[in-house]
């Protein structure tokens, strides 16, 4: 029913994170409507993205250049290093401005159910830039999941005693109620508790 050209699209579209067969083709019927210079835009900034993305030499964040620009801000804190499960958790930290270090990307999470160990992860290179750049302080950010509480505890192993080591406050969202918080949720903000 679609041509060759517009069923390569849907099925490319299809394989984004969040995008169904449904969806795929609503976005492909959009570029079709759309001008020419808009379809041909996306399309040079893909290009473009995959020809000179590559990972950072330091923390192995996205970089166009050998260093990511967290990595090459001289204005960043040496010491203070965090450590998160992917690329994508550094935006929402930035989106802070809280956050005033730098960071290293591990490469995922501990999960021996799906074969993923500490040889998998960049953990070395992670101990190597404790060593090698007098960090201070490792704030673990992983996800607080199974998988990401085990990586978290696993590094604090590691590194404990030689840097202090941190991790993500978790508990109650602002604005959410305690009557609809579950019992790991409300019981971790007990213990993140602070002085007001």
């Amino acid at each position: 029913m679609l041509t060759p050209s517009i069923e390569r699209l849907v099925t490319e579209l299809a394989r984004l994170p969040g995008i169904g067969p449904r969806s795929a083709q609503r976005l492909a019927f959009h570029m079709m409507k759309a001008p020419k210079e808009r379809s041909r835009g996306l399309a040079e900034a893909l290009v473009e993205m995959a020809d000179r993305l590559r990972p950072c030499a330091v923390c192995f964040s996205f970089a166009e250049a050998e260093l990511c620009p967290i990595c090459a801000d001289p204005r960043r804190d040496p010491s203070l290093l965090c450590a998160v499960e992917e690329p994508s958790a550094i935006l929402p930290i930035e989106r802070t401005h809280e956050y005033r270090g730098r960071y290293h990307v591990l490469g995922g999470a501990l999960s021996p159910i799906d074969g993923v160990d500490p040889g998998d992860l960049r953990i070395a290179e992670l101990v190597a830039r404790i060593e090698a750049d007098d960090v201070v302080e490792l704030v673990i950010a992983t996800n607080p999941t199974m998988s990401g509480e085990a990586t978290a505890l696993h590094l604090a192993d590691l590194v404990r005693g030689r840097v202090r080591v941190t991790r993500l406050a978790s508990g109650l969202p602002v604005g959410a109620d305690l009557e609809h918080a579950d019992e790991l949720t409300l019981g971790r903000a007990l213990l993140g508790r602070r002085e007001l």
